[in-house]
């Protein structure tokens, strides 16, 4: 129990929560933003979706793909794909007990990858500023996970 209350009050698991949290938060957000792009776009995935909006439309004809819609859900699925690993993964990188300065390096980067990654997605920025955004992010998470193998391994 010395040892959890050890690394709660430790910098680097303070460092790590926040910039966690920032970037979960980022997550989040972007379903109430898929939400507002379907709504302005009335593009929705299912029928019944189609009653928040003025009925004198062909409600059929709302139900269906949009490019702009599309594009967020994405960019969500993405973040869902690499906010995850980076959390459960930066979680164990403070349990190896890293320099605070190498782990906000790490966290800083991370999480400056994944906003750039989001505006590059959505607004669209022109390739490969999307694709480097989410290299340095990947980099950035393997960085962290190399560290925690080669803790482990030699422990």
């Amino acid at each position: 129990m010395a040892e959890l209350t050890h690394m709660i009050d430790s910098e680097v698991f303070l460092a790590f929560s926040t910039y966690a949290t920032i970037v979960v938060l980022k997550m989040m957000l972007m379903s109430p933003m898929t939400g507002y792009f379907r709504l302005t776009r009335k593009a929705f995935a299912n029928q019944e979706d189609t009653s928040l909006v003025s009925s004198t439309e062909d409600k059929k004809k709302m139900v269906r793909v949009d490019p702009d819609v599309e594009r967020v859900r994405r960019c969500h699925q993405n973040d869902l794909e690499n906010i995850i690993p980076f959390v459960v993964i930066g979680l164990l990188y403070t349990l190896t007990g890293p320099d605070l300065s190498t782990a906000l390096l790490h966290f800083r980067v991370f999480v400056g990858s994944r906003l750039f990654h989001t505006v590059a997605y959505v607004l669209p920025l022109r390739q490969p500023s999307r694709a480097v955004a989410f290299l340095i992010g990947l980099v950035t998470t393997s960085s962290m996970a190399y560290r925690v193998l080669i803790i482990a391994l030699y422990l």
